[in-house]
């Protein structure tokens, strides 16, 4: 019974040394366990480094692009309104081909802002693990942009050779048109000496009235002209010259380049380019108005395509009476579907945000509807007010867009508008 107890008591003896030995080996095991942990979690730590660096040489990439973009839509608007321009001397059926070239732009570079959105979307929500595998993602997505942006520089390359031919056609018609004007001018001038009627002179500086006053003394080109009215500052003008004579223009939108949302101030001085949009301003259009009987021509095209032309016996006081605007629809119109700009009785003060004169007594209506305006209670036209930049945007009636309605009570979103001034006597030519 001895031996058995001896064996045991040596068997505990061994396994209790074994364990005293074992100790120190689990610490050792788990010093090394930590510092392999240290070192994961140090490789980690760069790794999210790196990549955020990534990350950040991505999103300059993105502005960069960004600032290309918008640099090209500013060329596509310069190049659009210059072709606009030139439409209105003549049709020219190349045009129609820059139009078209000019669409698909647009629409790539709404692909292409859409698709940086989603981008950008997604680099801020996402790990670092989906970031890294979303890389070449994005650097391919650069890579395309970059491709898509050399071919519309190439596009926009080639549409300015066709402007610049087109212009060269433009000025050689232009120079057959003045020749044949000065032809025309020196037969009525013969005609009226014949008959003993004085032809119409300038003014003591050597400046016209108005532009049908330029029409008269042999201007037939349309352009930018200096005039003076009478007890006034010489100013610059638009003037469209026309079989029957000039007119002088006071507005003109055509696509949403010039914000219209300005104080009473620049709507008495007037704003905008003269190559472009822009608002003569109540102080000018007062001191032509009140030089004898005038004509207003409103002429408005919506996105359908559809035109209206409507003319009115037009006149408007001095600021004094707030430039309130008479208005009586000439008989000889003939347009069927017209609708006066005023939406309340003749007379109307102007109104503007700072300028709050119209008859709503319980809104302002520039407020409401943006720009300045002749409003009587915030109703039924605003040629002034916010342009559509969007197409989709004239799909649905919204407060401070410029809109028209007709007499069928249609509220009809515009596209372009342009009014235009002449004496009565255009009638008679």
């Amino acid at each position: 019974m001895k031996m058995p107890q001896l064996s045991l008591l040596l068997l505990l003896l061994l396994g209790l040394m074994n364990a005293a030995a074992g100790f120190p080996a689990d610490r050792r095991d788990k010093q090394a366990s930590w510092d392999d942990v240290n070192v994961v979690a140090h490789g980690l730590l760069q790794l999210g480094q790196g990549l955020k660096e990534h990350v950040d040489k991505t999103k300059v990439q993105m502005r960069d692009i960004a600032g290309k973009l918008k640099a090209f839509n500013s060329t596509l608007t310069a190049l659009e309104r210059k072709q606009q321009e030139q439409d209105d001397v003549v049709k020219v059926e190349a045009a129609e081909e820059v139009m078209k070239h000019n669409k698909d732009i647009h629409s790539r570079v709404d692909r292409l802002e859409k698709k940086m959105e989603e981008v950008l979307q997604v680099i801020p929500n996402s790990s670092f693990s989906d970031a890294d595998s979303a890389m070449p993602f994005i650097q391919s997505v650069v890579a395309a942009q970059n491709r898509r942006i050399d071919q519309l520089v190439d596009k926009i390359r080639q549409q300015q050779d066709k402007l610049e031919k087109q212009s060269l056609h433009l000025q050689a018609l232009q120079n057959k048109v003045a020749h044949k004007g000065v032809k025309s001018h020196r037969w009525r001038d013969e005609e009226t000496t014949l008959r003993g009627d004085a032809p119409p002179s300038d003014t003591k500086n050597g400046l016209a009235r108005d532009c049908h006053d330029l029409f008269l003394h042999g201007r037939r080109i349309s352009g930018i002209y200096a005039i003076q009215p009478h007890d006034s500052q010489p100013f610059n003008v638009l003037c469209e010259m026309t079989s029957e004579g000039g007119w002088t223009i006071i507005q003109k939108r055509l696509d949403g380049s010039q914000s219209f949302n300005h104080l009473w101030e620049s709507y008495k001085k007037g704003f905008g380019s003269l190559n472009s949009e822009f608002w003569l301003g109540l102080e000018n259009i007062h001191t032509i108005s009140q030089q004898g009987q005038y004509l207003l021509q409103v002429e408005l095209s919506d996105w359908a395509g559809q035109i209206q032309a409507t003319r009115y016996h037009f006149r408007l006081d001095g600021e004094e009476k707030k430039y309130a605007l008479h208005l009586e629809q000439e008989s000889t119109s003939g347009a069927k579907e017209a609708q006066s700009i005023l939406t309340g009785p003749s007379g109307l003060p102007f109104s503007t945000v700072d300028s709050d004169n119209d008859f709503a007594a319980d809104a302002n209506c520039a407020e409401l509807h943006s720009g300045g305006w002749w409003f009587s209670s915030c109703g039924a036209s605003n040629l002034n007010g916010k342009y559509p930049r969007r197409l989709g945007l004239v799909k649905r009636s919204q407060p401070r867009r410029m809109f028209w309605v007709n007499t069928k009570g249609e509220n009809i979103p515009l596209r372009t508008t342009l009014l235009k001034l002449a004496p009565t006597s255009i009638n008679q030519q």
